[in-house]
């Protein structure tokens, strides 16, 4: 009786074995959902094609359907890999303890959001008093939680300075809610700002930029604390090796609005923590 019984647990181990090795045979990656699914899916597709080739490994990427989804899917150790705001770092770093900021673009150490108005009139934050406003997400970076803080060192605090806040839920979302009058005006992330423009996404004679918030860090790929340091060394080369001057690297770049990556660390985003508790975001 004894034998078949050690039999089973020795298959149960390997097979336990094998799945965890099977497992570690795929890169799991999410990101915020600042904009619209299919267009993170476009994004990423020959990112995830490069670090496939980098890595030797198949690399998989799982949509969200809101930014505290990313932040428990890290903690919970659903996903490894993941692309996040400033904000939505710091509350993975405060949930899990040891999540790991490992790269960002070069412009995201001077990140900046754009107001946007598609009433001629409007000059400034002034003009809009007592109007409608937008933000993006509720834990959006450069579409709620650094726009709010550089309005309060104003004294403007919002649901008492507009008519209306509302929340869009992404970046392409406000300015399409402006564009067509839902709001009198709204804020986002600059770089999903020129992406629009670029595209022709956004009419700029209907809608314009009025003022633009001081910098700040803010994006950034972050692992989680417990994956093997050898991979996530790998993962941190593979993107600090995408160079511009290559066609191929460069095309996966501007997918990015990337110019390049660099190096980042946890006390990049102490500001934006700072930010978040004056704002009362975090308790």
């Amino acid at each position: 009786m004894l034998k078949p019984l050690l039999a089973i647990a020795a298959g149960l181990t390997l097979s336990l074995s094998s799945l965890l090795a099977q497992a570690q045979d795929v890169l799991r990656v999410t990101a915020i959902p600042d904009e619209a699914p299919t267009e993170l899916q476009r994004k990423f597709k020959p990112l995830g094609e490069y670090l496939e080739q980098k890595l030797g490994m198949k690399v998989e990427f799982t949509p969200v359907a809101d930014y505290p989804a990313v932040v428990e899917a890290l903690a919970a150790d659903r996903v490894d890999l993941a692309w996040l705001g400033g904000f939505t770092f710091v509350q993975a770093r405060l949930k899990t303890g040891n999540a790991i900021p490992l790269v960002q673009r070069e412009q995201d150490a001077v990140f900046t959001s754009k107001f946007i108005s598609s009433d001629p009139a409007v000059k400034s934050l002034a003009d809009l008093k007592g109007k409608t406003f937008a933000f993006g997400s509720v834990s959006s970076t450069s579409g709620s939680l650094m726009p709010r803080y550089f309005m309060l060192q104003e004294e403007i605090v919002p649901e008492t300075f507009f008519s209306r806040v509302a929340f869009s839920g992404a970046h392409d979302a406000t300015a399409a809610w402006v564009e067509a009058g839902k709001v009198d005006g709204g804020v986002l992330n600059a770089s999903v700002w020129d992406k629009l423009v670029a595209a022709g996404k956004v009419d700029t004679s209907k809608v314009h930029v009025f003022a633009t918030t001081p910098t700040y860090y803010d994006y950034n790929w972050t692992v989680r604390g417990n994956l093997d340091p050898a991979l996530t060394a790998k993962i941190e080369q593979a993107f600090l090796a995408l160079d511009p001057a290559n066609p191929q690297d460069k095309a996966i770049l501007d997918l990015q609005a990337a110019t390049r990556f660099i190096k980042t660390n946890p006390d990049n985003y102490k500001g934006i923590e700072a930010a978040a508790r004056a704002a009362g975001l975090l308790k």
